[in-house]
């Protein structure tokens, strides 16, 4: 199902006028509410940020008898940077301990990579998601955590954050929004930039095997453990001459939930990780079935 440029007749045959009228309303509205959007997102992290900032100033000023008074039980706190240093003078006393807060933490930078029915190598009717594979990327970092400490060397915890896979398309082909099922159009417009992104809100639980601190206070770290997400929204990002830059937001039949594992091995705050989720990216979109999502790279607070 596909088209060529520059006529703009393409799937619907409809005049090109009218129809180059239409998609330039169809682009200023999308663009306005993925504005909108962003902006949303934008002020939200600014405040979490500022908030995890001046707890941070605040519990830096504080002394050594204060956090060794600290009670047992439920403890609130607002984590950001080596957060964990501070667990081996939290820990005196009995087990289990419950915490929840707000942090800034496991910030993900890695590659993205597309698997084809268990292969890395597309099959026909995937070709035209063709992609650089060191353009390709995955992005991610989690905003709130709850759980327990077992003991010392062991805790179980519930995180929440945000997570982008971004495909850099090969192509000159527009990804289209609203068909019955995955669908393109080849442009004749050569892009500079084509990227094909999905965002999630990403609510992994994790089990938390450490070492205990050594001398500089570090510790090794195991994790892994399930992982899901609910879809926020799918972007096509263009950049060319001809049209300068373009984004359009749709869902583009990116699987509604998504489900997977994971695990991280790192020591201190840095370390690597690994995703791979077992269910299809796309869904209602039977060429595209079997097509999952791989990604690895490096990880940065734990």
């Amino acid at each position: 199902m596909l088209s060529t440029y520059p006529r703009a007749t393409g799937l619907w045959g409809a005049d090109p006028l009218i129809s180059g009228r239409h998609d330039r309303v169809f682009k200023f509205q999308n663009f306005k509410n993925y504005n909108n959007n962003m902006k949303r997102i934008i002020f939200t992290a600014i405040l979490i940020t500022s908030t995890l900032i001046a707890f941070g100033q605040n519990d830096s000023t504080k002394k050594t008898s204060d956090t060794s008074a600290e009670k047992e039980g439920l403890n609130l706190s607002w984590h950001y940077g080596r957060h964990h240093r501070d667990d081996s003078r939290r820990q005196s006393g009995k087990y289990p301990k419950a915490f929840v807060g707000i942090t800034f933490s496991r910030f993900d930078l890695g590659l993205a990579t597309l698997v084809d029915h268990g292969s890395f190598t597309l099959s026909p009717q995937n070709q035209f998601l063709s992609y650089r594979q060191w353009k390709t990327s995955n992005v991610g970092f989690d905003v709130f955590q709850m759980g327990v400490r077992l003991n010392q060397n062991f805790r179980i915890y519930l995180s929440g954050g945000f997570d982008w896979t971004l495909i850099r398309l090969r192509d000159n082909i527009t990804i289209l929004p609203n068909q019955p099922v995955l669908t393109y159009r080849t442009d004749n417009i050569d892009y500079s930039k084509n990227r094909f992104s999905s965002s999630y809100l990403r609510i992994p639980l994790s089990f938390d095997f450490r070492t205990n601190e050594d001398q500089r206070g570090n510790r090794w770290h195991f994790v892994f453990g399930p992982d899901g997400g609910f879809l926020l929204d799918g972007m096509v990002k263009q950049i060319s001459q001809e049209n300068g830059k373009q984004k359009f937001n749709n869902s583009y039949h990116f699987t509604t939930f998504r489900y997977g594992g994971f695990f991280r091995l790192g020591y201190g705050d840095f370390g690597i990780f690994a995703k791979y989720y077992t269910n299809d990216m796309f869904e209602n979109s039977p060429d595209q079935a079997g097509l999952r999502n791989f990604s690895f790279g490096f990880t940065v607070g734990f």
